[in-house]
C-alpha cells in the first residue's frame, strides 16, 4: 500500500499556503469541542446575517468546495484535470421543501448535464433524491402508507423530474450518479431508480444508484437487484460508499425502538464494503464508482482490477473522493492511470453550510482519517523544506 505514501504526487497542486491552510483546518477538525463551537457560532452568524461569508469562503469553503457557480469551479476543475483527476459537480444546497425549489434544482442539474457533455474533465452529473422532492413524501412511500390525492400528484411530479433528468443524461451520454440518504426514506428512491435503470441502462450504464455499506442489508439488496437485472436485461451502476448519516440512523432506531440498519462496528462495515466491491467486479454488466477514503478498500479495488484483467481506464470502474480530502488516494491512483473523480461541491456559501458542517462532523467522528491527513501534510512540509 506504499502507493498512497507519495506526498509529492498527492500535493503537487497545492501551494505552500494552501498546504498550511489544510493543516490548520484538519487540526481544527481533530478537536471535537472546537467543531461543535465553530458550528454553533457559524450557524448563529449566518442566521444573524453577520458579515462572515468572506471568512468562511477563504477558509473552510475554499478547501472543501469548488466555488459558488459552475464557471466559478472551472479553474479548480481544469487544474485537477492536468493531473488526470476529473470532477463531479455536486450542487450541495440542502433542505429545500417547495415545488419551486425542486424545479429550480431540476433546472440546475439539467444545466450541469449540458456543461458536463462539453467538458471531458466532468464525466458525471449527480443529484440527491431530496433535491427533487420532500423528504416526508419519500418516507411515507417507504413506510407503505396511503398517499392523499395531492401527495399522489406531488409524487408524479417527483417521478417526472427524475425521468426528465435521466432522459437528458441518456441523450447526452453523461452518466448520472444519484446519492443515497437516510434509510427511512431510501426505499422509495431505490424503487424509482431501479425503474430508470431498466429504461436507460439497456446497452450500458448511464444511471447509478448509491449503496451505503454501513447498512447491513445492502448486500441482500444488491444481490436481489442483480437477479432482477439479469431477468430484465439491464446494466447496474452503483456508487459504493460507507455512508454519511450513522449517528442519525442509530439515534432514530433507538428512539423508535427498531433494530438499527447500521452494521455493529467499523470492521463489519469495512467487510460489507469490500464484499460489495468484490461482488460487483465479478460481473461485467456492473459499473462501479468506488466512493471511498479508505486506503485498504482502494488498494483492494486496484488489486482486483489487476486480477480480473480490468484495464485501469475501463469506463466501468471509477474511484471517487471528496474535494479537499484524501488527495493521497486520488492523485496516486490517477498517476498510474485509473479513472478518478473528485466530488466538487458548489453553491452559494450560505446554502452550502449544512453540507460543510456535516463534513466537519463526519471527519471528527473518523479520527484515524484526520490523523492520516495531518501526518501526510507534515511529511510534505518536511519534504519541501529539504
Amino acid at each position: 500500500m506504499k502507493i498512497f505514501d507519495n506526498t509529492a504526487i498527492a500535493f503537487a497542486l497545492k501551494s505552500d499556503s494552501q498546504l498550511e491552510r489544510a493543516y490548520f483546518l484538519f487540526k481544527m477538525i481533530q478537536n471535537e469541542p472546537m467543531v461543535r463551537i465553530g458550528t454553533a457560532v457559524t450557524n448563529f452568524a449566518l442566521k444573524a446575517h453577520l458579515p462572515v461569508e468572506g471568512l468562511i469562503r477563504s477558509t473552510v469553503f475554499d478547501h472543501f468546495c469548488g466555488g459558488v457557480t459552475e464557471s466559478d469551479c472551472m479553474p479548480n476543475i481544469e487544474k485537477m484535470y492536468t493531473k488526470g483527476v476529473s470532477s463531479v459537480l455536486d450542487y450541495s444546497v440542502e433542505g429545500k421543501e417547495s415545488e419551486e425549489e425542486f424545479d429550480a434544482t431540476l433546472k440546475k442539474i439539467l444545466k450541469i448535464i449540458n456543461f458536463a457533455e462539453q467538458k471531458e474533465s466532468i464525466p458525471f452529473a449527480v443529484f440527491k433524491p431530496t433535491g427533487f422532492g420532500r423528504f416526508a413524501l419519500y418516507q411515507k412511500i417507504t413506510e407503505k402508507k396511503e398517499l392523499s390525492s395531492s401527495e399522489k400528484s406531488e409524487w408524479l411530479k417527483v417521478k417526472e423530474r427524475y425521468h426528465t433528468v435521466c432522459k437528458a443524461a441518456f441523450d447526452k451520454n453523461v452518466p448520472l450518479l444519484i446519492d443515497a440518504e437516510e434509510s427511512w426514506m431510501q426505499t422509495a428512491a431505490d424503487h424509482l431508480i431501479e425503474d430508470l435503470m431498466e429504461i436507460y441502462n439497456k446497452k450500458k450504464t448511464i444511471i447509478f444508484n448509491t449503496l451505503q455499506m454501513y447498512r447491513h442489508d445492502r448486500m441482500d439488496y444488491l444481490r436481489a437487484l442483480h437477479q432482477k437485472a439479469q431477468q430484465k436485461g439491464f446494466y447496474i451502476g452503483m456508487k459504493v460508499v460507507r455512508g454519511a448519516y450513522m449517528e442519525k440512523e442509530r439515534k432514530r432506531a433507538e428512539e423508535k425502538g427498531y433494530p438499527s440498519t447500521i452494521c455493529k462496528d467499523k470492521q463489519a462495515t469495512d467487510e460489507n464494503y469490500n464484499t460489495a466491491i468484490r461482488y460487483m467486479m465479478e460481473h461485467p454488466k456492473m459499473s462501479l464508482f468506488a466512493g471511498t477514503h479508505n486506503e485498504e478498500s482502494s488498494f483492494l479495488v486496484k488489486e482486483l482490477a489487476k486480477d480480473k484483467g480490468i484495464t485501469v481506464n475501463d469506463e466501468r470502474l471509477w474511484f471517487g473522493q471528496l474535494y479537499g480530502m484524501s488527495d493521497h488516494i486520488s492523485y496516486n491512483l490517477s498517476n498510474i492511470g485509473f479513472n478518478v473523480a473528485k466530488y466538487l461541491p458548489f453553491g452559494p456559501v450560505r446554502d452550502v453550510m449544512p453540507y460543510l458542517i456535516r463534513r466537519a462532523e463526519e471527519n471528527t467522528s473518523v479520527a484515524g482519517q484526520t490523523n492520516r491527513e495531518l501526518n501526510l501534510i507534515k511529511t510534505e512540509r518536511k519534504r519541501r523544506k529539504l
